[in-house]
């Protein structure tokens, strides 16, 4: 099932970086697994996954719970932060992603928080969802 975990990771991946306007909002494609040295704000990162059978005596399964986190540092930063994570949630909330050996049975948004990170001197957005997939 770990191969699962990566193939949502992909195409979570791929949609964000094919929504023209949250590129446009970010300034480039700055969505990363690991950020770059010296990458400027906003940008988007992958944060905690994990998985859990979610198995049946007919099918096989999994439920995944992945973090996005919204990087931002712009004068009005917050608000920054709550467009693009609004963004996101568009994108992905819902979706059907298309995954590669597997069956996205939904997608959904479990929860969000936003907080200034002191230590950074930035707003962090944190984006929590939730994904049943199953194997084809």
């Amino acid at each position: 099932m770990t191969l699962a975990t990566l193939e949502l990771q992909r195409a979570v991946f791929a949609a964000l970086a094919a929504d023209t306007a949250l590129i446009a909002a970010l300034g480039g494609p700055k969505i990363h697994d690991l950020t770059p040295v010296r990458t400027a704000y906003p940008y988007i990162t992958f944060g905690p996954a994990s998985m859990h059978d979610w198995s049946t005596d007919s099918d096989d399964g999994s439920e995944h719970f992945f973090t996005l986190n919204v990087w931002s540092n712009a004068k009005k930063a917050k608000a920054e932060a709550l467009l693009l994570m609004e963004r996101v949630d568009e994108v992905l909330h819902d979706a059907a992603l298309a995954l590669d050996g597997f069956r996205l049975v939904n997608l959904r948004r479990e929860a969000f928080e936003i907080r200034f990170d002191e230590d950074l001197g930035v707003h962090h957005g944190l984006m929590r969802f939730r994904a049943v997939i199953e194997t084809d």
